[in-house]
């Protein structure tokens, strides 16, 4: 393609990724690329902070499966980053952040909005580019792209200075990628999965634990068919909501520390635990020394460092979920008999329902029931982190993989409306709705601005409390209800809604939900819905820090 500088061959190769959007806030060490944005090839899409443009490129990378692209500046652009860069690692999501860094020979020299922002993000990184050369920058995207999308999915960022970017060379794009370091593993040793076929066939009570690598891998359908062909129940992660429909009657919702009842008191039945995609988190097992302690545990998972890090398993088996839940189906030849099992969970289901206290009061759990029966359950549902997070894991039910968009490991407040955004971008003709707290959405609510610009119609259910509600839920339980600095005071949030050109409504009585959740979904604009809920109602289950999984406050 003959001579171009780095800005173009950064643009050529974001096209050539099949790029659709990139999210981001200009600054003087990107404007050459920003001028070659002008002429429109890729859109571009002005958040009013860098923060929003990385939680919106991670909810875009949820939503689609495709790779999310953010942009920002050097210096406090690139370190605004920071915090999505760290949500998106922590939850395995497949993103490139692009930033600009000063002149190569002013590296070090602490030059105006210089930061070493390789350095800082290294432990939230999958992998770092610093590009000094042009005629390596093709590459470097080629690299990036590849990284970020197999194996154990997860951000790469790449660090432009600007000289780069204006210097020269012949364009050359890689076809192929090779590695030698890095060489992810996708089907399962063969060895390995014979022996988990024969413990799945001695089990009496087996049990599918599945994580986020199922919906990374796209293997909800061969997870579906390995839970009935056994059959087993289902227990899923936060972050596998959706992998398993769970209105099926295998399902047992999600469990950990504010998980459903019957959910962990099966895992801590089980003889069997079939994990896929999932890393056994603190938040899911309580007490290491009493976790499931009748199981043995088949391990699948793409990421070798991640199987018996936390529980030592009986069977560990690397690669992708895909593969190997379908090597395992082919070898199941033998069946356990898991009928009584079937009975034993169906009876935990009866004795322990999900339920609220309905007293009269704007229930947060209503909104979302009546949230799910108005969008019948297809809706795109984001969530901020808290209260109104647990909440909308219990009271929404997901049938299909990426259509519950939340912060999982990193638990990021002001991650849901951003990252709806990027969902919506990525599906225009889906429903997407951030169920919000009063106090998380404030941390960027600027974002409304970008959504009403670029007719991003997204609705926002705020359960407005008036505190931060999870804090405190802990205060109350654990403190003497002493609410030090927990209420919190907002905004008229219906106004603010209206001062940026959305749509505000305001609901404090029972009867006004439906109505108003109609209303926004049938409005061409962002819309705030401004719920006043029961200011101290919390979310039950809970298991107390350092507790059993099955020692639940209810």
């Amino acid at each position: 393609m003959g001579l171009m500088n780095g800005a173009q061959i950064l643009v050529e190769a974001l096209k050539r990724q099949g790029v659709e959007v990139v999210f981001g806030y200009p600054g003087a060490a990107v404007l050459p690329l920003f001028d070659l944005l002008y002429d429109g090839d890729i859109r571009f899409i002005l958040t009013r902070h860098e923060q929003g443009a990385a939680h919106a490129a991670d909810g875009y990378a949820r939503a689609t499966g495709k790779v999310g692209v953010c942009l920002a500046t050097s210096g406090p652009g690139a370190t605004n980053l920071v915090t999505g860069l760290a949500t998106a690692y922590m939850d395995s999501i497949p993103m490139v952040a692009i930033t600009g860094q000063v002149k190569t020979f002013l590296i070090g020299n602490d030059a105006f909005q210089e930061a070493d922002v390789t350095g800082i993000t290294r432990s939230i990184t999958k992998h770092n580019f610093l590009v000094k050369d042009v005629k390596g920058l093709a590459l470097a995207v080629r690299e990036a792209f590849y990284i970020a999308s197999t194996g154990r999915p997860g951000p790469v960022l790449i660090d432009l200075p600007v000289d780069v970017q204006q210097k020269e060379t012949e364009f050359i794009w890689p076809q192929d990628i090779v590695l030698r370091s890095y060489k992810p593993t996708l089907t399962g040793h063969p060895g390995q999965v014979k022996k988990a076929a024969k413990l799945i066939a001695q089990s009496r009570k087996p049990l599918l634990y599945t994580g986020g690598g199922v919906i990374s891998a796209g293997a909800h359908q061969e997870l579906k068919k390995l839970a009935e062909s056994i059959p087993a129940p289902v227990v899923t992660t936060l972050m596998a909501l959706g992998a398993f429909p769970q209105e099926h009657k295998l399902s047992l919702g999600m469990l950990g520390m504010h998980g459903t009842a019957y959910a962990n008191h099966a895992i801590m039945e089980a003889d069997l635990i079939i994990a896929v995609g999932a890393r056994f988190d603190d938040r899911v097992t309580g007490r290491l020394d009493v976790f499931a302690p009748h199981a043995k545990i088949i391990h699948i998972d793409i990421d070798p460092a991640s199987i018996s890090k936390n529980v030592v398993v009986d069977v560990p088996i690397v690669g992708d979920a895909k593969h190997i839940l379908g090597e395992i189906l082919e070898q199941l030849k033998k069946l356990p008999d898991t009928a009584p099992w079937l009975k034993e969970v169906e009876a935990l289901k009866k004795k322990y329902p999900l339920k609220y206290r309905q007293d009269g009061k704007l229930k947060p759990q209503y909104v979302i029931e009546q949230i799910y029966e108005a969008t019948k359950g297809e809706a795109i549902i984001a969530t901020e982190v808290g209260q109104n997070q647990m909440w909308s894991c219990h009271w929404y039910k997901y049938s299909h993989p990426r259509t519950f968009i939340s912060s999982g490991g990193l638990g990021t407040m002001g991650f849901g409306f951003p990252a709806a955004m990027g969902a919506k971008v990525g599906c225009p003709d889906k429903h997407v709705i951030d169920i919000a707290g009063d106090g998380s959405i404030q941390m960027n609510i600027q974002e409304l601005a970008t959504c009403v610009a670029n007719k991003i119609n997204v609705k926002v259910a705020i359960l407005n409390n008036g505190y931060l509600g999870m804090v405190r839920q802990w205060q109350e339980l654990f403190y003497h209800k002493r609410y030090s600095h927990t209420c919190i005071s907002g905004p008229d949030f219906v106004k603010l809604a209206e001062s940026f050109g959305a749509l505000g409504i305001r609901v404090t009585k029972t009867e006004e939900v439906r109505p108003a959740v109609e209303k926004a979904l049938a409005a061409d604009n962002t819309v705030f819905m401004d719920f006043h809920v029961d200011p101290e109602e919390n979310v039950f289950p809970m298991v107390p820090a350092g507790e059993a999984i099955n020692r639940m406050l209810a």
